[in-house]
């Protein structure tokens, strides 16, 4: 704070100064002086704040939710849609969740009649890469899902009950883990807490 609050006497001294010499008239040497001593004076000023900008309110961190995109596909009538997974994706990001989204190896044969893998699949929901998930061909999505949920303290998006790893992923017996949705009427509807 020294070599500011410095800067600013000099700054006023050569401003008074040049003021009076010129006779009482404005000149160059007055206007630079009068310049440098508001830069000096902002600088005291940030000292004085700790030299910090105004930091914005935290807001509250993101919930993680792992979402059964080949159960979710199919939540809008029999055919697998990606607009449905769309839609779901936007409304838990609008509720405050940060969602990671796993498939089966077909999911894209389903969705477009061709393979889908991570990248494309993100890029279509508008999530990163590392926030979409096709397993390989042969391996089962559901145990990803809930190896993934349990490493990250994560709910589980999806009308599958998991019955068949109830064994090795006790949790989806507990009340809340695993959240059911659909639509009722064209309108989606989902048990998650705003």
């Amino acid at each position: 704070m020294l070599v500011p609050s410095i800067l600013l006497l000099i700054s006023v001294g050569v401003a008074l100064v040049s003021y009076v010499l010129s006779g009482l008239a404005i000149s160059d040497p007055v206007l630079l002086a009068l310049v440098s001593a508001c830069a000096a004076l902002f600088l005291l000023v940030r000292a004085g704040l700790g030299g910090r900008a105004p930091q914005k309110a935290a807001s509250a961190p993101l919930r993680s939710i792992v979402v059964d995109g080949s159960n979710i596909m199919h939540w809008k009538g029999e055919t697998a849609q990606l607009s449905t997974l769309q839609e779901v994706v936007r409304s838990l990001i609008d509720h405050g969740y940060q969602p990671g989204v796993v498939f089966d190896a077909n999911a894209g044969y389903k969705l477009t009649g061709r393979y889908m893998d991570d990248g494309p699949l993100a890029y279509a929901l508008g999530l990163p890469a590392d926030r979409v998930l096709v397993v390989p061909k042969g391996e089962p999505a559901d145990p990803v899902i809930l190896k993934v949920a349990r490493d990250l303290g994560a709910l589980v998006l999806s009308n599958d009950r998991f019955r068949d790893w109830a064994a090795e992923f006790p949790e989806v017996a507990q009340q809340g883990h695993l959240r059911r949705g659909g639509y009722r009427d064209g309108v989606l509807w989902m048990e998650i807490s705003s």
